[in-house]
C-alpha cells in the first residue's frame, strides 16, 4: 500500500513552507514515527515523521522547494523493506538495533535524529530536561554545533573562490528580514532612551532568590520585574499597547507580552499570554518554558502568534545600547541592555551604581513623544522602586 507524505496544517495564517532537509533518501527504510524531513515556515521549523513503516518509494519535492498544506511531497511503500548490500548487512543490523533504542518515545524526534546522524550513545548523554530526559540542547553540546553550520577551514583571501560560502536564506530568516524592512518602511519609528538604577531590584532579588526558588520551583529573574513594570506602563499609556488598522486605532485592553528569544534559526518572539494575570513566578515559568522549547526546537505557531507589545533583552549578549525595531503590527518595543557599574550623581555626591540603558522604539503615527517618554519614565520609576510592583501602587 502506498502512503502519501502530506504537508499537514502549518499553523494560523500559514499556508506554505519550504523543505529544509530530507533525512531520508529514496529507497531508504523508515519505521513509524521516524523523522523523514523538516519543513521550514516563516516562524518555526516543523518535523515530519513517518505514519507507517516501509521504504521511501518516491521523493516528489526536493530541498528548497516551496510546498503547500495538503500537498504530497513523497510516498512510502507500506511494509516494504530495503534490501541491504552484502557488505553493509552487518552494519545495517547494528544500526536498526541502535535505532530501536533511540526511538524511545520519551525522546523528541530532533534528539533521535541528532543521535543517529552523529552515531552517539544515548545512554552516555546527561539529560537536563524534565525527569532527566535528553534534550536537543544536550546533544548539541556534545557534538558542539551541528556539522552543517560549521564553516570550512579555508584561506579567506579575496582571490580564493572557497572564501565565499553560498547558503540559501532560510524561510525564517527571509521572513525576519522582510518583516523588519516592512516595519521600517511602514511605521514612523523613533526611539527614546533612559537609564535605570538597578540597585534596589538587585538587592531585592538577592534577598529573596533562595526562598523564592524553594517556594515556586523557579528562579527569580529580572525579566519578571520588567514584564510587570511594562504592563503598568501600558495601562498608563494606552497608545503603546495599540495598533493601526486602516483608518482606525485599536486600543487593546489585554496584555500579551512577547519576549524575544534567540534561536539557531534566528530571533523569534514567543508570547506570554494574559501576563497581567500572572504572578512573578508565573511569568518566570512561562519565560523559562519558552527558553527550553526554543533550545529543543519545539516552539509552536501558537507560542509565536499575536502579542500586543514586545520586550527584547540584548543585554544578555552584552549590548550596552541599541535601537530595537518594532515587531509589526505592534506600536512599540522595549529594549533592555547590559547592567554596568557607572559613576552617577546621587544627592550631590558621585556614587558607583549598577545602571542599565533602556530604549523604547515606537510608531510615531499613533504615539507622541510625550507619551513615549512618559511610558519609559514609568518603567524607570517602578524598577528603581520595585516595592511598588509588589504592593501594586
Amino acid at each position: 500500500m502506498i502512503i502519501d507524505i502530506i504537508v499537514s496544517a502549518l499553523g494560523e495564517s500559514v499556508s506554505e513552507a519550504t523543505i529544509a532537509k530530507w533525512h531520508k533518501k529514496q529507497g531508504d527504510s523508515v519505521v513509524v514515527d521516524e523523522l523523514i524531513l523538516e519543513l521550514e515556515t516563516e516562524k518555526v521549523t516543523l518535523e515530519v515523521n513517518a505514519l507507517s513503516s516501509g521504504i521511501i518509494s518516491k521523493i516528489l519535492k526536493n530541498e528548497g522547494d516551496a510546498v503547500s498544506v495538503g500537498e504530497s511531497v513523497g510516498q512510502i511503500s507500506e511494509g516494504a523493506v530495503a534490501t541491504p548490500s552484502p557488505t553493509s548487512d552487518k552494519i545495517l543490523k547494528q544500526d536498526v538495533s541502535e535505532t530501536s533504542k533511540i526511538i524511545n518515545p520519551t525522546f523528541p524526534p530532533s534528539v533521535r535524529r541528532l543521535v543517529t546522524e552523529n552515531q552517539l550513545n544515548i545512554s552516555e548523554i546527561n539529560g537536563t530536561g524534565r525527569d532527566g530526559r535528553v534534550t536537543k540542547g544536550d546533544v548539541l553540546e556534545i557534538i558542539n554545533i551541528p556539522k552543517e553550520n560549521k564553516l570550512p577551514n579555508i584561506d579567506a583571501t579575496p582571490t580564493n573562490e572557497l572564501a565565499v560560502e553560498r547558503v540559501r536564506m532560510s524561510r525564517l530568516r527571509k521572513t525576519i528580514a522582510d518583516r523588519l524592512k516592512e516595519s521600517q518602511n511602514t511605521a514612523a519609528i523613533l526611539t527614546t532612551f533612559n537609564e535605570i538604577d538597578m540597585s534596589k531590584v538587585i538587592i531585592l532579588r538577592a534577598s529573596y532568590r533562595e526562598i523564592f526558588e524553594k517556594t515556586h520551583g523557579v528562579k527569580l529573574g529580572f525579566m519578571s520585574f520588567f514584564v510587570k513594570a511594562t504592563i503598568d506602563a501600558l495601562k498608563a499609556v494606552r497608545s503603546v499597547n495599540a495598533e493601526i488598522e486602516g483608518d482606525y486605532i485599536l486600543y487593546k485592553n489585554y496584555y500579551d507580552i512577547g519576549v524575544a528569544v534567540g534561536t539557531e534559526q534566528g530571533l523569534v518572539v514567543p508570547v506570554v499570554r494574559q501576563a497581567d494575570q500572572l504572578s512573578f513566578a508565573g511569568i518566570e515559568k512561562e519565560i523559562i518554558g519558552f527558553g527550553k522549547k526554543a533550545k529543543e526546537g519545539r516552539l509552536s505557531m501558537a507560542d509565536l502568534s499575536g502579542g500586543t507589545f514586545t520586550i527584547s533583552n540584548g543585554g544578555v549578549y552584552g549590548s550596552l545600547l541599541s535601537t530595537p525595531i518594532i515587531n509589526p503590527p505592534q506600536a512599540g518595543i522595549l529594549g533592555l541592555h547590559k547592567t554596568e557599574e557607572r559613576p552617577v550623581a546621587i544627592n550631590g555626591k558621585v556614587e558607583i551604581r549598577p545602571m542599565m540603558y533602556v530604549a523604547l522604539s515606537y510608531d510615531h503615527r499613533i504615539i507622541d513623544g510625550k507619551e513615549a517618554v512618559t511610558f519609559l519614565v514609568k518603567i524607570k520609576e517602578l524598577i528603581e522602586n520595585p516595592e511598588r510592583l509588589l504592593l501594586n501602587i
